[in-house]
């Protein structure tokens, strides 16, 4: 089961770039972004109404609704859609597996959290893998790759500020409960916006874009929420944050083959130092032998 889980959120998320340059082929971004989420969010309510998970945050935390709805799911997503038109799906893949440290530096600043010397070393060794991968990709490609970097990194940002809201403010709040509604406004914000300012033409329309925002709303999008959910209900989050590992790595395979547009050889060398480091960062600090015998003693 927790293998089943395991490859399951590492094949969906890894899947989950390409299918984002896909849907952003013949629908503008706002609009494919909106249709994601009108796609996941019934689908999300119909799961917490069979599992009497309630929709609605609790009295007094339902302010942060529409500030979910915006940070979390409307803003970072359509900058996720949009940022792929203009760098690969495989480079997104990468920039976005670099959240559980944008999480911990974040949790740094906010909390006064110390690193370890091995929890620096390896920050600086990420940072400079993902700096050099970056860099090589953008004097290959253009100025233009700039744009989607910025906009890849602005997402990784916002969720993971999010994040650290949900775990101080909002961290008994239900996954279904966190994403059914908020989703859904995200949904009316984005399809609003994307009336007013994105031309939209039917024709134009390609049936692999369209199947693609349905695989984002569906298979991606509630499919992911779900299993990474119970994947973290079984195993500690150590273990499943390695998914953010593995899953950039089938993203720039997925690419290779579909589209044979790849990364330069240069780039994919740096991706070794950078999953390492990432590695060292979320794993867990060994604790004393002498603390654990105190702990047992005391027991």
């Amino acid at each position: 089961m927790k293998k089943t889980l395991f490859i399951s959120v590492c094949l969906i998320w890894g899947t989950t770039w390409l299918a984002m340059a896909i849907a952003g082929q013949s629908i503008p971004s706002l609009t494919a972004t909106a249709l994601r989420f009108m796609v996941m969010s019934p689908l999300l309510i119909l799961i917490a109404c069979k599992d009497n998970v309630p929709l609605l945050f609790p009295r007094g935390k339902r302010h942060y609704m529409p500030i979910v709805a915006l940070f979390y799911f409307a803003i970072p997503f359509w900058f996720m859609l949009e940022g792929e038109k203009y760098i690969s799906s495989g480079l997104a893949a990468i920039i976005f597996s670099y959240m559980p440290i944008a999480i911990m530096l974040l949790s740094y600043f906010i909390t006064k959290q110390h690193f370890s010397l091995r929890q620096i070393l390896a920050l600086l060794v990420t940072l400079l893998s993902l700096v050099s991968i970056i860099s090589i990709e953008s004097d290959i490609s253009g100025s233009n790759y700039l744009i989607g970097i910025v906009l890849l990194t602005s997402a990784v940002l916002l969720h993971a500020i999010i994040y650290i809201l949900k775990q101080h403010r909002l961290g008994h709040i239900h996954v279904l409960t966190f994403s059914a509604i908020p989703s859904g406004i995200a949904s009316l914000l984005l399809l609003m916006a994307g009336l007013v300012t994105e031309p939209l033409v039917f024709a134009d329309m390609q049936l692999s874009s369209l199947l693609a925002v349905l695989y984002l709303g569906s298979i991606a999008g509630v499919g992911g929420i779900v299993a990474y959910f119970r994947l973290n209900a079984l195993v500690s989050p150590f273990k499943a944050s390695l998914c953010f590992l593995i899953f950039p790595v089938i993203a720039v395979a997925l690419e290779a083959v579909v589209t044979g547009r790849s990364l330069s050889p240069y780039s994919l060398l740096f991706i070794l130092p950078l999953a390492g480091g990432i590695y060292q960062l979320i794993k867990p600090k060994r604790e004393n032998p002498k603390t654990i015998s105190v702990k047992q003693g005391a027991n």
